[in-house]
């Protein structure tokens, strides 16, 4: 959905999180995993009268901000819907930008990544991306693969629709071979084949722009996740505004099956 841009070269963090609203963060209570719909970009550069890519351009901030305030918290996996199956119907000049953006991303935020022991992974249909990008990726995977103090998730050319799809199909084809019974399939062997099985399910679902919906994103992994909805545009999106939506879900008694967590 949102699209990121990184600073030339490693400078550290730029500020850390503002000590009054830190301190309302209960540090024994933090989600595990987070996931983001970076949504209002574009919006956020029409307001201003400049092209979407300047929007997009903008909200490389607020990803430095939400990934810096991950880290200083402790939150162990951190998802950003990136780009989604939906953008490649965009002009062709918008997601040619953005290929680049995200070249530049796997290349200026290495050495912060290594500095501070955050690995990257992707999911998604990552053979539509351009070939070069998809050098990127697995440079930067390989280079960050040791990294283990926290993980950063780029859901690149994604859809939760799609992701079910590729499981089903690979759930089929080791039905077709054999190797498996249509009784054998539930849940658990679902999920098994889903692009980072490994992965916990994020507890925290956080959407900027003021939308309401999930936009194709992990649809099965949403399943009991709590959702925090602000009318904040991404490229205004805060460490100040995560830990809000930090302290939100730290309110909520946590269900599943009507079983409070």
């Amino acid at each position: 959905m949102v699209k990121i841009l990184a600073r030339k070269k490693f400078e550290g963090p730029d500020k850390p999180i503002a000590p009054d609203v830190k301190a309302q963060v209960n540090m024994s209570r933090l989600p595990r995993h987070v996931a983001i719909i970076m949504d209002g970009n574009g919006r956020w550069a029409k307001k201003r009268g400049l092209p979407r890519v300047a929007g997009h351009r903008a909200g490389a901030k607020a990803v430095r901000e939400v990934v810096e305030a991950s880290r200083e918290l402790g939150i162990r996996y951190l998802t950003l819907y990136t780009f989604s199956n939906e953008n490649w119907k965009r002009p062709e000049e918008e997601v040619k930008a953005l290929m680049g953006l995200l070249r530049r991303y796997m290349r200026d935020e290495l050495k912060e990544m290594l500095h501070y022991g955050v690995g990257m992974r992707v999911m998604g249909r990552v053979d539509m991306l351009p070939p070069k990008l998809q050098e990127e990726i697995r440079e930067t995977m390989a280079r960050t693969a040791h990294c283990n103090k926290m993980t950063t998730i780029l859901a690149l050319s994604y859809g939760g629709r799609t992701e079910i799809v590729d499981a089903v199909r690979k759930i089929a084809a080791r039905c077709q071979a054999g190797e498996l019974k249509p009784s054998d399939i539930d849940e658990k062997l679902v999920a098994q084949n889903l692009y980072l099985p490994d992965c916990p399910e994020p507890d925290l679902l956080i959407r900027t722009s003021g939308e309401c919906r999930l936009s194709n994103f992990m649809l099965w992994q949403l399943s009991y996740s709590e959702i925090y909805f602000t009318p904040t545009l991404w490229p205004d999106f805060s460490k100040e505004e995560f830990c809000r939506a930090i302290i939100d879900y730290q309110k909520r008694d946590r269900r599943f099956g009507g079983l409070t967590v």
